[in-house]
């Protein structure tokens, strides 16, 4: 009885010990060019048969243009705040949706910041299982005597 109590625990850690998380985002608006509403997942590059989309220019790339060509910060240098900006990735790699999820102080800088993000081109699409899928990345960024870093290391 011992032995088939202990092989039903291990059997049953091992099932949710190999469960895959799959974060689907719920979208309750129409979004012009993405490929299936119902199908929009936040990827997780560590779990199996998840991969991020990529985006088509570095980490420093985008920091750089952020810094040079979002006015804003260089009519404010002593400018400090912090922010989150999201974007959707359609199952073709265009970016169909591009916000601030957690905005500034100032609603031009959240302007400029969504134009610097929709401007990067065309992004490596997100897949799941293989499959082509519509995809969200999030990202986190502080801005410290008018220069924007991100907050989090974020691979690109």
């Amino acid at each position: 009885m011992k032995k088939a109590l202990l092989i039903l625990i291990a059997s049953t850690i091992y099932t949710a010990a190999s469960a895959q998380f799959v974060a689907k985002m719920e979208i309750k608006e129409d979004i012009p060019g993405i490929c299936d509403k119902n199908e929009c997942y936040a990827l997780f590059p560590g779990f199996k048969g998840q991969e991020k989309a990529v985006c088509p220019v570095s980490k420093d790339s985008v920091l750089k243009r952020l810094n040079t060509e979002v006015a804003f910060l260089k009519e404010n240098p002593k400018y400090k705040d912090k922010g989150m900006i999201g974007l959707i990735i359609n199952c073709n790699g265009k970016v169909v949706q591009c916000k601030m999820d957690n905005k500034t102080k100032s609603p031009e800088l959240d302007k400029q910041i969504e134009l610097v993000f929709n401007s990067l081109g065309e992004w490596k699409t997100g897949k799941l299982n293989g499959a082509l899928v519509d995809s969200s990345e999030l990202f986190s960024f502080k801005i410290k005597n008018g220069k924007v870093s991100f907050e989090l290391a974020k691979k690109f």
